[in-house]
């Protein structure tokens, strides 16, 4: 049944009249925009127990205790304040006439745009709740990056994330994708882009925050998402702030040697240019049309390809940046101190090629520039068509003759760079033979892959692998 989308009045509403829903409003930086919804629509004494704006900084240190990263618009100011509000909430409403009550903290730390329009509007939102009186609570935090040039236009917008939020959370808590969608009920993503989500609690045992991370790239509420080793979602601008990126694209279906030679030779190459090793972080990046096979998408085949980049240790990034300057301005959003692109030579030949181009100079020209201005280069891994043949890198590429000139001046200026000391021995690796050897059971494919990923496909059944899952994995 086609879920009803209620506006934002009548779901302020509705949690109103429910009488076993109650508990606090806490909002930092923005005004109290969230909970005027349910002053507005009236019943609210039904709902809220207390609505607060600790806006000072003093205030919120005295209450929250202070900040000693100095971001008071953090994950961290939000854990804090529900835990506070909901330590309270229990330790005061123990009367039994709130023994039927289902308690719930929302809580938001936001920035509104600046009088000069000089900051980076965006917030933390959350919500710690029960489904039964008494119960253990669940939790659902989200990110948001606020748009449009107006203060007022981004308060309403906080509003109505907030709201449909905390009613996703009673409503939808047990249904993902009607989750996800509500968070934009009445709202478009040319008002807010919702760049990461994490859920956790005795009602989200069986929810993986990976699927729901890529849901919202599915459905366009960012461009991408990131996650560690520990299958923990972060916050893009978190974790890439000042960093310098190294970012390998590719399908690994599955990680091959030539993926993890690719990966070697960048970052021997990376560590060169820049001023410390330890501030690299290094990326595996998937596009969001590789995650899909005839326009159908697989969970199954997504959580087993990251579980295999998870298991090797990278840091996993899922994107719909299918063009490479899309991911750069992605990428340079969150402020890196520079930024490397891995890729193999057969993706320059393709830039070059002529057909995809009505004015090829004058585009790649424009194409390029958006890469390259944001202290960028791309890291070329060679291409061997044939063992008996010449492999073939950047120094002896092939372009047309009206693109030479600008394929020159990239390639003497650093901005494309050739890595060396590769692995002659796996440039013959080519993932697709891989699959269909894995899927026939045709012997020999282990040798193509790193030992503790064929290890994991032959113990999960990956890919179709032909074995049975003991019982007790399944």
């Amino acid at each position: 049944m086609e879920r009803e989308i209620l506006s934002i009045k009548r779901k302020a509403l509705r949690i109103n009249l429910d009488e076993s829903i109650y508990g606090t409003f806490a909002e930092i930086g923005a005004g109290q925009e969230v909970v005027r919804n349910f002053f507005q629509v009236g019943g609210a004494s039904g709902t809220v127990a207390k609505a607060m704006s600790a806006y000072d900084m003093t205030f919120s240190d005295a209450i929250y205790g202070i900040e000693g990263s100095g971001r008071y618009v953090s994950e961290q100011r939000l854990w804090k304040m529900l835990d506070h509000e909901f330590d309270l909430l229990i330790q005061r409403l123990q009367d039994e006439k709130y023994s039927r009550k289902r308690f719930f903290v929302f809580a938001n730390t936001c920035t509104t745009l600046n009088y000069q329009k000089t900051n980076d509007p965006h917030g933390w939102m959350g919500v710690r709740f029960q489904l039964e009186p008494h119960g253990e609570p669940n939790e659902v935090m989200i990110h948001v990056r606020l748009k449009g040039v107006d203060s007022l236009y981004q308060q309403r917008t906080i509003g109505g994330v907030g709201t449909n939020l905390l009613f996703a959370c009673y409503w939808y808590f047990d249904q993902p994708d009607d989750f996800i969608d509500s968070l934009l009920d009445n709202l478009t993503t040319d008002q807010v882009e919702i760049d990461m989500i994490r859920v956790k609690g005795p009602d989200f045992i069986e929810v993986d925050n990976r699927l729901l991370a890529l849901k919202l790239v599915r459905k366009k509420f960012t461009d991408g998402t990131i996650f560690g080793a520990n299958k923990e979602v972060y916050q893009p601008k978190d974790i890439l702030y000042k960093k310098d990126i190294l970012c390998l694209r590719g399908r690994f279906r599955p990680v091959t040697k030539v993926n993890q030679d690719m990966m070697k030779c960048g970052l021997e190459y990376f560590k060169t240019q820049v001023k410390d090793e330890s501030n690299i972080i290094v990326l595996s990046e998937i596009t969001l049309n590789n995650l899909t096979d005839g326009g159908q998408f697989d969970n199954k085949d997504f959580l087993d390809r990251t579980d295999i980049l998870c298991k090797l240790g990278h840091t996993v990034m899922v994107s719909n940046c299918h063009k490479h300057d899309v991911l750069v301005n992605y990428l340079d959003r969150c402020r890196p101190n520079s930024i490397g692109i891995i890729l193999g030579i057969l993706n320059i030949v393709e830039l070059f090629n002529e057909k995809y181009y009505k004015n090829a100079a004058g585009e790649l020209l424009h194409y390029f520039g958006e890469i390259f201005m944001r202290n960028t280069k791309m890291l070329v891994y060679p291409y061997q068509p044939d063992k008996d043949q010449s492999v073939i890198a950047t120094n002896n590429l092939r372009v047309p003759d009206n693109l030479f000139q600008l394929f020159k001046h990239l390639r003497n200026n650093g901005f494309l760079v050739d890595l060396k000391g590769y692995d002659k021995s796996v440039l013959q690796i080519f993932s697709p033979k891989v699959i269909s050897m894995i899927q026939s059971g045709e012997p020999g494919w282990e040798e193509m892959v790193p030992e503790s990923v064929a290890d994991i496909i032959k113990e999960k059944c990956l890919f179709e692998y032909p074995c049975e899952v003991p019982s007790e994995k399944l």
